[in-house]
């Protein structure tokens, strides 16, 4: 129907015989199906109009025209311009609603104040799942839904000029596909150094780093000196490390220095502690390499990762393998939704931690 004039009068069903449906007509019955039997323009017949009234359609909107009116399939249509962006799926228009799905494996991204401006609108939404969070491909991320079966078009143009002027004409959504990084990971601790008690930190880095596409490239373990490790994180770095994770000595007690050694090399704090339990003790820091608009982030990490099925590190992790950049505000952000109630059974991300 796109470029079609659009208005709607009502009529009643009996009398409905050549008139063209300007909406699906849905039928559902609970636990059998929920389906069109009719769709939006589909010329009404002397049959159908029994079938019609058993889906309780006594009365029915028919085509008029109209310029200032878009029907609600055309208008979703530009909604889903303002969201749809690279790495992404859509489905055809269905009843004003238009779905997007994930692509590839990624972090999304969402301009919230963009999503905001258009649910304020009236007549119209968009709805997602939460940003910042891992997606898989296939991954339903967000549909939009116009409200009414037409709506202005000047309304429409006002959202879509409106959003774009904020956006500065990019989508709404964005996927950051994950890198391959390269990590290098930094062990402190003179009870690992000299072989008191077993490692069993640097596994828990391995497998997490895994599961966005990363491996560790080269482990150097150490004793509690800070100078060590300073010249430690600056060795990876030189060696190419696209990451640098430090385990141990993250703690407040006299011989944890590793604080103390990630700003010795100089790169910028973002923030040394986090809102978050488990996982307050946290550090990141970005160490701009010479020569190079890269940065490179070093984590802290402190040593409730090492135990706690989930902690401050899968919610940063994510964001550092996509490079997206993470700042003090982020964090201090962090702290709405940052208590982990540590269930019995762990479902996330599909729960309340971290959003």
């Amino acid at each position: 129907m796109k470029g079609q004039k659009i208005d709607m009068k009502i009529i009643k069903t009996v009398d409905a015989e050549g008139a063209v449906l300007c909406h699906d007509i849905t039928q559902i019955i609970k636990g059998v199906t929920k389906d069109t039997v009719f769709k939006k323009g589909h010329v009404v017949r002397k049959e159908d109009i029994p079938v019609l009234l058993s889906v309780g359609k006594d009365n029915l909107y028919i085509w008029e025209n109209d310029d200032n009116m878009l029907h609600e399939n055309e208008a979703a249509e530009i909604l889903c311009s303002l969201c749809i962006n690279d790495h992404m799926n859509r489905t055809g228009p269905k009843e004003g609603k238009i779905n997007l799905s994930a692509d590839c494996h990624g972090l999304l991204k969402i301009n919230r104040e963009a999503l905001k401006t258009v649910n304020s609108f009236g007549q119209m939404m968009i709805a997602s799942i939460h940003g910042n969070f891992p997606v898989h491909k296939g991954d339903k991320i967000a549909g939009t839904r116009i409200i009414p079966l037409v709506i202005e078009k000047e309304k429409m143009e006002k959202v879509r000029d409106q959003i774009n002027s904020m956006t500065s004409d990019q989508p709404i959504f964005e996927i950051k596909e994950f890198k391959g990084k390269k990590v290098g990971v930094v062990t402190t601790g003179n009870e690992v150094f000299y072989g008191r008690i077993k490692d069993t930190f640097t596994p828990v880095i391995i497998d997490k780093i895994a599961e966005f596409g990363g491996e560790m490239f080269e482990h150097i373990v150490l004793e509690d000196d800070d100078k060590k490790v300073t010249k430690a994180i600056l060795e990876l770095i030189e060696k190419g490390a696209d990451m640098v994770v430090c385990t141990g000595g993250m703690s407040v007690d006299p011989d944890d220095k590793t604080p103390l050694a990630i700003k010795n090399t100089g790169a910028d704090i973002m923030s040394y502690g986090a809102p978050v339990l488990p996982g307050a003790m946290f550090l990141l820091a970005y160490y701009g390499k010479n020569g190079s608009d890269k940065t490179i982030p070093i984590l802290g990490l402190p040593g409730c990762v090492m135990y706690a099925k989930r902690t401050i590190f899968d919610l940063i992790l994510p964001r550092v393998m996509a490079d997206d950049e993470v700042t003090a505000e982020d964090i201090a952000e962090l702290g709405e939704g940052g208590l982990c109630l540590e269930c019995d059974v762990c479902v996330f991300p599909k729960c309340t931690f971290g959003r």
